[in-house]
């Protein structure tokens, strides 16, 4: 039992890991908005007043699914890097990120905290980094998959901010109302 698998049965592994392991993290990414109801659809968040920055709703859709995939390609390469030492915490760091990720969309989009939502994402951003630099240790490329994911999430944070700051009521904000504000 001693013997080192080939290069096609390292290929193989990786494969059925990523076979499971993308349309995992992409399908946890869709349920996560979907239950949410996140997107322009939203009618609390299509009232929001949005920075110029703000890209139409199908780049969010499509920019998503890559990133997921990216994601779920990049775990399974960790997963892959059997008795690397740093394998565990890339696991760990790379499953407390996504879990934060996945509140994102609850805590903005249905609970419209967007202030909690702004400081989670710096949450997402710290432990997302954390898992990249931890992935790079165990495997290079599954660092790099990870980098536009990190980039991606910056620049949505840097949006939250925005419009946290443009919208200083919007956990307030009722859509429909005959006036969109709730008095205290």
């Amino acid at each position: 039992m001693g013997e080192i698998a080939s290069r096609s049965q390292i290929g193989f592994s990786l494969f059925r890991r990523a076979v499971i392991a993308i349309p995992l993290v992409l399908l946890l990414g869709i349920a996560s908005g979907r239950l949410a109801g996140s997107g322009y659809d939203n009618s609390w968040f299509a009232v929001l007043h949005k920075p110029a920055a703000m890209p139409p709703g199908a780049v969010f859709g499509i920019a998503w699914t890559l990133l997921y995939i990216l994601q779920g390609l990049a775990f399974a390469i960790v997963l892959n890097a059997r008795g690397n030492r740093l394998r565990a915490l890339a696991i760990t760091l790379f499953v407390l990120q996504l879990g934060l990720n996945l509140t994102w969309s609850p805590i903005f989009f249905a609970l419209h905290q967007v202030t909690a939502a702004f400081w989670l994402i710096v949450g997402i951003i710290v432990a997302a980094l954390a898992a990249t630099v931890v992935f790079a240790q165990v495997r290079p490329v599954a660092g790099w998959l990870m980098v536009p994911y990190v980039a991606w999430l910056c620049f949505a944070a840097a949006l939250n901010h925005d419009v946290a700051r443009m919208n200083p009521d919007a956990e307030r904000l009722v859509p429909g109302a005959s006036s969109t504000q709730i008095d205290d």
